[in-house]
């Protein structure tokens, strides 16, 4: 097994906008062929839209777009813009009079960071298209990724920078990949070596705290544990399977989450992934949902790690330096 560029997957085109004086942005995943696909939600406040078609007994079996932006709930408007740029390229699913794109969308809360009055819209979404086409994807202050934090258990004043991150492997004809924008109420940690690289900030600023023991040590119920959260993934694979297998394979997926983010899948946090299909290579369902798992953990590292501080927060290389 060994490391490869997301851009070596088959009908997978991912465009980054953003606006960096707002804090906010999205990225936009296109499948113009169209792909099976699967979801699972483990946060318990998720922001989506038309997650109803990925269900098994809904009709659709391909969908042509998933956008992950911020924004939180204003920022489903995205989707409209990648509706239009689809329907414009004869792409959906046809019903006669035209062909409707099936659009699916995960939002995380970013509202605090930057301009809290400027959200990903409808233009961003189409913009993001368009850059989709010139596979313009970067890894860290990026697209849904731009105004992402970690570490957010004691508000804002103690958490650190960001982003969004990619890995993907292949081993023999199998290939796996991921894209996670990485916005979590915990800490993140190395998944190889348990070492803590982003969160929680120490009363000096200069070190970690610890969400968890934080968590932990709260003896009274909190009606709000301050609500900027959500990690939101998007796997893909060129293995063939149903969206029904692809849902089993998220919830595999979220095994990076658990391993690499703590505390996480709160009632904070609107933790979701997305598993989608891209090929036809044969390959047994436990192998890529465990494979799945390897590469979100691997794409969170890259998310924390190639983020910049911005916006009064601190990221991991300016905190290592400090040290």
């Amino acid at each position: 097994m060994f490391e490869i560029p997301i851009t070596e997957f088959k009908n997978l085109k991912i465009g980054n906008m953003e606006n960096i004086d707002a804090g906010t942005g999205c990225t936009v995943f296109l499948f113009e062929k169209g792909a099976p696909a699967g979801l699972d939600v483990r946060g318990g406040g998720p922001a989506s839209e038309e997650s109803e078609l990925l269900k098994p007994m809904a009709a659709a079996e391909k969908i042509h777009a998933i956008v992950l932006s911020g924004g939180s709930a204003f920022g489903l408007e995205v989707s409209n813009g990648v509706r239009e740029y689809l329907e414009e390229r004869d792409i959906g699913f046809d019903v006669g009079v035209t062909k409707v794109p099936l659009v699916c969308q995960s939002c995380l809360f970013d509202l605090s960071v930057g301009d809290e009055r400027i959200r990903p819209d409808k233009k961003m979404g189409y913009c993001a298209c368009e850059n989709a086409e010139v596979f313009n994807y970067q890894d860290g202050n990026y697209g849904a990724g731009t105004g992402a934090t970690v570490g957010k258990l004691k508000g804002m004043d103690f958490c650190m920078k960001s982003g969004i991150g990619s890995y993907a492997v292949k081993s023999g004809a199998l290939m796996a990949g991921a894209v996670v924008a990485v916005n979590s109420l915990g800490d993140v940690y190395d998944w190889k070596t348990g070492q803590k690289v982003a969160g929680l900030l120490a009363e000096n600023k200069r070190s970690f705290g610890d969400s968890e023991m934080e968590l932990l040590n709260i003896n009274e119920v909190m009606d709000n544990k301050f609500v900027g959260n959500t990690t939101i993934a998007v796997f893909f694979t060129n293995a063939r399977f149903d969206k029904t297998k692809l849902g089993k394979i998220a919830g595999m997926a979220h095994d990076g989450y658990a391993r690499s983010i703590r505390p996480v899948h709160t009632t904070a946090d609107g933790d979701s992934i997305y598993a989608v299909s891209l090929g036809e290579v044969n390959a047994d369902l436990d192998v890529v949902g465990t494979l799945a798992a390897r590469v979100i953990s691997e794409a969170i590292i890259r998310a924390v790690e190639h983020a910049d501080s911005a916006y009064g927060y601190p990221a991991t290389r300016e905190l290592l330096t400090k040290k």
